[in-house]
């Protein structure tokens, strides 16, 4: 696995609901990227005109509480995000963004990183590169079964390769 990720920074706060990535009433969709254009529509409605693919977003405490449905973590992947870093996650939120194919990063000190900031993240090494302010941050690595869904591109075609090694 040599999985580098690069992308500028979009920061949230603690404690960002499911409803504030993804308003309630946009559930309903079905297409993934109509679903994205909507994503943090109501707490950060510059968000969709200024992410670019493979941008990271940066997070508090507690990042993706409330509603169990992965529409949160699906919105935020296909509006180009290629990971959230957040000082911690909801558990639901965190288990349907692996199950999605979208990286989840815990890391305490997500606060020294500053909006618009650089990163590299150096997945299989558990480091996080900010070239803005030329530091290095280290966080500890997910169970390997997690690492092989994210590298799968999350649980479905995970599943269908392990169905296809064993028939």
């Amino acid at each position: 696995m040599t999985t580098e990720i690069k992308g500028k920074v979009f920061c949230f706060g603690d404690d960002i609901d499911t409803g504030q990535i993804i308003p309630g009433s946009y559930v309903v969709l079905t297409d993934p990227y109509e679903l994205a254009s909507h994503v943090f529509e109501d707490v950060a409605p510059e968000f969709r005109s200024q992410v670019e693919q493979g941008d990271i977003i940066v997070a508090g405490k507690n990042f993706g509480t409330g509603s169990s449905r992965e529409h949160a973590p699906k919105a935020i992947k296909y509006a180009g995000i290629s990971a959230v870093i957040a000082k911690s996650f909801s558990r639901i939120f965190y288990r349907n963004a692996i199950n999605i194919g979208l990286l989840a990063i815990v890391l305490p000190e997500a606060d020294k990183i500053s909006k618009a900031d650089r990163l590299t993240i150096l997945l299989e090494q558990g480091k996080i590169r900010n070239h803005t302010k030329g530091e290095e941050y280290n966080f500890a690595l997910p169970p390997q079964i997690m690492l092989d869904i994210f590298n799968a591109g999350g649980i479905i075609p995970y599943t269908l390769n392990v169905l296809k090694t064993r028939c």
